[in-house]
């Protein structure tokens, strides 16, 4: 199974590296985008006998090493 983590700062956290892609952004003419976050994903490959054992799993890892649960959110996809 494959596992998609994508992690992002939660609302209100100042993100400066989305400050700073909005404003190359406007520089390039793209004056329609209101507002950037960045974020990051993680892809993992897991052996897993289930949807729901693998959820569990993956989600541990978020909450101890792959977000700071403190700043950032985090969504997880699985796929078989």
């Amino acid at each position: 199974m494959k596992a998609i983590v994508n992690v992002y700062l939660k609302e209100g956290v100042l993100d400066p590296q989305g400050k700073a892609v909005h404003h190359a952004l406007g520089a390039l003419g793209f004056d329609n985008v209101e507002n950037v976050r960045v974020g990051k994903q993680i892809i993992l490959h897991l052996e897993s006998d289930s949807v729901q054992s693998a959820r569990e799993e993956v989600e541990k890892m978020c909450e101890t090493l792959l977000a700071n649960t403190v700043i950032e959110d985090y969504s997880i996809e699985i796929v078989q």
